[in-house]
Protein backbone atom coordinates (compact mmCIF):
# COMPACT_ATOMS: atom_id res chain seq x y z
CA UNK A 1 0.00 0.00 0.00
CA UNK A 2 0.97 3.64 -0.49
CA UNK A 3 0.88 6.20 2.30
CA UNK A 4 0.12 9.56 0.68
CA UNK A 5 1.02 12.96 2.19
CA UNK A 6 -1.48 14.60 4.54
CA UNK A 7 0.17 18.00 5.12
CA UNK A 8 1.61 18.73 1.67
CA UNK A 9 0.26 22.11 0.68
CA UNK A 10 -0.08 23.06 4.36
CA UNK A 11 3.23 22.47 6.16
CA UNK A 12 5.27 22.51 2.95
CA UNK A 13 4.64 22.98 -0.80
CA UNK A 14 2.65 20.30 -2.58
CA UNK A 15 4.66 20.43 -5.82
CA UNK A 16 8.17 19.13 -6.36
CA UNK A 17 9.27 22.43 -7.90
CA UNK A 18 7.92 24.53 -5.05
CA UNK A 19 9.24 22.15 -2.41
CA UNK A 20 12.75 22.07 -3.86
CA UNK A 21 12.77 25.86 -4.06
CA UNK A 22 11.84 26.17 -0.39
CA UNK A 23 14.29 23.48 0.72
CA UNK A 24 17.11 25.19 -1.18
CA UNK A 25 16.68 28.15 1.12
CA UNK A 26 16.42 26.04 4.28
CA UNK A 27 19.34 23.64 3.76
CA UNK A 28 22.63 25.54 3.80
CA UNK A 29 25.53 24.28 1.73
CA UNK A 30 28.06 22.72 4.10
CA UNK A 31 31.67 21.85 3.53
CA UNK A 32 32.83 18.76 5.36
CA UNK A 33 29.86 16.76 6.66
CA UNK A 34 29.77 15.15 10.09
CA UNK A 35 28.89 11.57 10.93
CA UNK A 36 25.89 11.13 13.20
CA UNK A 37 24.18 8.17 14.77
CA UNK A 38 21.09 10.16 15.64
CA UNK A 39 19.29 13.48 15.25
CA UNK A 40 16.59 15.57 16.83
CA UNK A 41 14.59 17.50 14.23
CA UNK A 42 11.47 19.68 14.58
CA UNK A 43 8.32 18.95 12.62
CA UNK A 44 6.30 22.16 12.31
CA UNK A 45 5.45 23.98 9.10
CA UNK A 46 8.62 24.73 7.19
CA UNK A 47 8.13 28.49 7.44
CA UNK A 48 8.49 28.15 11.22
CA UNK A 49 10.86 25.24 11.89
CA UNK A 50 12.43 24.63 8.50
CA UNK A 51 15.61 26.59 9.17
CA UNK A 52 16.34 24.46 12.22
CA UNK A 53 15.52 21.18 10.49
CA UNK A 54 17.54 22.15 7.45
CA UNK A 55 20.52 23.29 9.51
CA UNK A 56 20.89 19.98 11.33
CA UNK A 57 20.22 17.56 8.48
CA UNK A 58 22.51 19.50 6.14
CA UNK A 59 25.42 19.02 8.56
CA UNK A 60 25.50 15.22 8.44
CA UNK A 61 26.39 12.33 6.21
CA UNK A 62 22.86 11.02 5.79
CA UNK A 63 22.51 7.26 5.92
CA UNK A 64 20.17 5.28 3.68
CA UNK A 65 18.24 3.65 6.56
CA UNK A 66 16.33 6.12 8.72
CA UNK A 67 14.47 5.05 11.84
CA UNK A 68 12.16 8.02 12.39
CA UNK A 69 10.32 8.20 15.71
CA UNK A 70 7.61 10.79 16.19
CA UNK A 71 4.81 11.56 18.63
CA UNK A 72 1.22 10.61 17.92
CA UNK A 73 -0.71 13.89 17.77
CA UNK A 74 -3.97 12.35 16.54
CA UNK A 75 -4.66 9.61 19.07
CA UNK A 76 -5.40 7.18 16.25
CA UNK A 77 -4.14 3.59 16.04
CA UNK A 78 -1.91 1.59 18.34
CA UNK A 79 -0.08 3.31 21.19
CA UNK A 80 3.28 2.23 19.77
CA UNK A 81 2.90 1.89 16.03
CA UNK A 82 5.24 0.93 13.19
CA UNK A 83 3.79 1.43 9.72
CA UNK A 84 4.46 -1.39 7.26
CA UNK A 85 2.91 0.19 4.20
CA UNK A 86 5.27 -0.57 1.35
CA UNK A 87 5.83 3.02 0.24
CA UNK A 88 5.47 6.58 1.52
CA UNK A 89 4.85 9.31 -1.04
CA UNK A 90 6.15 12.89 -0.91
CA UNK A 91 6.17 15.50 -3.67
CA UNK A 92 9.81 14.50 -4.28
CA UNK A 93 9.03 10.83 -4.87
CA UNK A 94 8.39 7.57 -3.10
CA UNK A 95 10.31 6.18 -0.11
CA UNK A 96 10.24 2.50 0.71
CA UNK A 97 9.85 0.93 4.14
CA UNK A 98 12.88 -1.04 5.31
CA UNK A 99 11.05 -4.32 5.68
CA UNK A 100 13.86 -6.33 7.26
CA UNK A 101 14.54 -3.93 10.12
CA UNK A 102 10.85 -3.12 10.59
CA UNK A 103 9.93 -6.79 10.88
CA UNK A 104 12.81 -7.46 13.28
CA UNK A 105 11.64 -4.65 15.57
CA UNK A 106 8.01 -5.77 15.50
CA UNK A 107 8.91 -9.43 16.06
CA UNK A 108 11.01 -8.77 19.14
CA UNK A 109 9.26 -5.79 20.72
CA UNK A 110 6.91 -6.10 23.68
CA UNK A 111 5.30 -2.81 22.72
CA UNK A 112 5.58 -1.85 19.06
CA UNK A 113 2.80 -3.17 16.83
CA UNK A 114 2.36 -3.29 13.09
CA UNK A 115 -0.20 -0.57 12.43
CA UNK A 116 -0.95 1.99 9.74
CA UNK A 117 -3.90 3.77 11.36
CA UNK A 118 -1.70 5.84 13.67
CA UNK A 119 0.23 7.15 10.65
CA UNK A 120 -2.57 8.08 8.27
CA UNK A 121 -3.15 11.61 9.57
CA UNK A 122 0.09 12.08 11.53
CA UNK A 123 2.57 14.70 10.34
CA UNK A 124 5.54 14.23 12.68
CA UNK A 125 7.33 11.74 10.42
CA UNK A 126 6.05 12.96 7.08
CA UNK A 127 7.56 16.44 7.35
CA UNK A 128 11.08 15.04 7.86
CA UNK A 129 11.08 13.02 4.64
CA UNK A 130 11.48 15.80 2.04
CA UNK A 131 14.52 17.09 3.94
CA UNK A 132 16.06 13.62 3.76
CA UNK A 133 15.29 13.28 0.06
CA UNK A 134 16.69 16.73 -0.69
CA UNK A 135 20.04 16.36 1.09
CA UNK A 136 20.66 12.69 0.25
CA UNK A 137 23.20 11.79 -2.41
CA UNK A 138 21.09 8.72 -3.19
CA UNK A 139 17.43 9.56 -2.46
CA UNK A 140 16.06 6.62 -4.43
CA UNK A 141 17.72 4.22 -2.00
CA UNK A 142 16.50 5.78 1.24
CA UNK A 143 14.40 3.42 3.33
CA UNK A 144 12.58 4.24 6.53
CA UNK A 145 11.27 2.63 9.69
CA UNK A 146 8.41 4.95 10.77
CA UNK A 147 7.36 4.65 14.41
CA UNK A 148 4.88 6.84 16.28
CA UNK A 149 4.62 6.89 20.05
CA UNK A 150 1.55 7.52 22.18
CA UNK A 151 1.40 7.41 25.98
CA UNK A 152 3.79 5.54 28.23
CA UNK A 153 6.35 6.01 30.97
CA UNK A 154 10.10 6.18 31.33
CA UNK A 155 10.56 2.43 31.74
CA UNK A 156 8.56 1.65 28.61
CA UNK A 157 10.30 4.29 26.52
CA UNK A 158 13.75 3.07 27.58
CA UNK A 159 12.75 -0.54 26.88
CA UNK A 160 11.68 0.45 23.38
CA UNK A 161 15.05 2.12 22.88
CA UNK A 162 16.75 -1.09 23.94
CA UNK A 163 14.60 -3.10 21.53
CA UNK A 164 15.37 -0.83 18.58
CA UNK A 165 19.10 -0.91 19.30
CA UNK A 166 19.00 -4.71 19.62
CA UNK A 167 17.32 -5.03 16.21
CA UNK A 168 19.89 -2.73 14.60
CA UNK A 169 22.72 -4.77 16.12
CA UNK A 170 21.21 -8.12 15.21
CA UNK A 171 21.00 -7.14 11.54
CA UNK A 172 24.47 -5.53 11.62
CA UNK A 173 23.06 -2.16 10.58
CA UNK A 174 24.78 0.09 13.11
CA UNK A 175 26.90 1.71 10.37
CA UNK A 176 24.00 2.00 7.93
CA UNK A 177 21.15 3.31 10.07
CA UNK A 178 20.39 6.61 11.77
CA UNK A 179 17.67 7.34 14.30
CA UNK A 180 15.75 10.60 14.03
CA UNK A 181 13.62 11.79 16.95
CA UNK A 182 10.97 14.16 15.62
CA UNK A 183 9.97 16.78 18.19
CA UNK A 184 9.12 20.41 18.72
CA UNK A 185 10.01 21.97 22.06
CA UNK A 186 7.91 24.17 24.38
CA UNK A 187 4.49 25.11 22.97
CA UNK A 188 2.63 28.42 23.28
CA UNK A 189 4.49 30.12 26.09
CA UNK A 190 6.25 33.48 26.21
CA UNK A 191 9.58 33.36 24.41
CA UNK A 192 11.93 33.81 27.35
CA UNK A 193 10.07 31.24 29.46
CA UNK A 194 10.17 28.81 26.55
CA UNK A 195 13.91 29.33 26.06
CA UNK A 196 14.63 28.70 29.74
CA UNK A 197 12.59 25.50 29.80
CA UNK A 198 13.98 24.27 26.49
CA UNK A 199 17.55 24.91 27.58
CA UNK A 200 17.06 22.69 30.61
CA UNK A 201 15.79 19.85 28.42
CA UNK A 202 18.51 20.36 25.82
CA UNK A 203 21.20 20.35 28.50
CA UNK A 204 19.92 16.90 29.49
CA UNK A 205 19.91 15.80 25.83
CA UNK A 206 23.52 16.93 25.42
CA UNK A 207 24.44 14.72 28.38
CA UNK A 208 22.90 11.78 26.49
CA UNK A 209 20.79 11.09 29.56
CA UNK A 210 17.29 9.79 28.76
CA UNK A 211 16.30 9.65 32.43
CA UNK A 212 17.26 13.29 32.93
CA UNK A 213 15.37 14.35 29.80
CA UNK A 214 12.22 12.59 30.96
CA UNK A 215 12.46 13.88 34.52
CA UNK A 216 13.22 17.44 33.39
CA UNK A 217 10.19 17.49 31.10
CA UNK A 218 7.98 16.29 33.94
CA UNK A 219 9.49 18.48 36.66
CA UNK A 220 9.53 21.68 34.61
CA UNK A 221 6.17 20.97 32.92
CA UNK A 222 7.69 21.30 29.45
CA UNK A 223 5.13 20.97 26.66
CA UNK A 224 7.59 19.17 24.37
CA UNK A 225 5.45 16.98 22.12
CA UNK A 226 8.21 14.53 21.18
CA UNK A 227 9.95 13.98 24.49
CA UNK A 228 9.10 10.27 24.35
CA UNK A 229 10.74 9.80 20.91
CA UNK A 230 13.78 11.68 22.25
CA UNK A 231 14.02 9.43 25.32
CA UNK A 232 13.72 6.35 23.11
CA UNK A 233 16.33 7.63 20.67
CA UNK A 234 18.77 8.52 23.45
CA UNK A 235 18.47 5.09 25.07
CA UNK A 236 19.08 3.47 21.68
CA UNK A 237 22.04 5.79 21.12
CA UNK A 238 23.63 4.73 24.41
CA UNK A 239 23.20 1.08 23.44
CA UNK A 240 24.73 1.74 20.03
CA UNK A 241 27.82 3.46 21.43
CA UNK A 242 27.07 7.18 21.07
CA UNK A 243 29.36 9.36 23.14
CA UNK A 244 28.63 13.01 22.31
CA UNK A 245 25.90 15.37 21.22
CA UNK A 246 25.85 18.85 19.70
CA UNK A 247 23.16 21.51 19.53
CA UNK A 248 23.22 22.79 15.96
CA UNK A 249 20.45 25.38 16.09
CA UNK A 250 17.64 26.60 18.32
CA UNK A 251 14.89 29.05 17.37
CA UNK A 252 11.25 29.64 18.13
CA UNK A 253 8.28 30.68 16.05
CA UNK A 254 8.67 34.28 17.20
CA UNK A 255 11.86 34.48 15.17
CA UNK A 256 9.63 34.09 12.11
CA UNK A 257 6.47 35.93 13.10
CA UNK A 258 7.93 38.64 15.33
CA UNK A 259 5.38 37.75 18.02
CA UNK A 260 7.24 36.51 21.07
CA UNK A 261 4.25 36.47 23.40
CA UNK A 262 3.32 32.86 22.58
CA UNK A 263 5.85 30.72 20.75
CA UNK A 264 6.82 27.16 19.87
CA UNK A 265 10.48 26.17 20.26
CA UNK A 266 12.53 24.19 17.73
CA UNK A 267 15.87 22.47 18.24
CA UNK A 268 18.26 20.62 15.94
CA UNK A 269 20.67 18.23 17.65
CA UNK A 270 23.12 15.71 16.22
CA UNK A 271 24.47 12.75 18.18
CA UNK A 272 27.49 10.57 17.50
Amino acid sequence: MLRTPVVAGQFYPATALGLKKQLSGLCPACGKKEDARGLIMPHAGYVYSGKVAGAVISRINLKNILIIIGPNHTGMGEIFSLDRDELWQTPLGKIKINSGLSDEIIKNSKYIKKDSAAHRAEHSIEVELPFAQYVSHDPDNISIVPIVIGGGNLEIYKNIGVEIAAAVKKLNLAREAQIIASSDMTHYEESETARIKDKKVLDAVLKLDPDLVYNTVKREDVSMCGYAPCVIMLEAMRRLGASKAKLVKYENSGDTTGDYSSVVGYAGVLIN
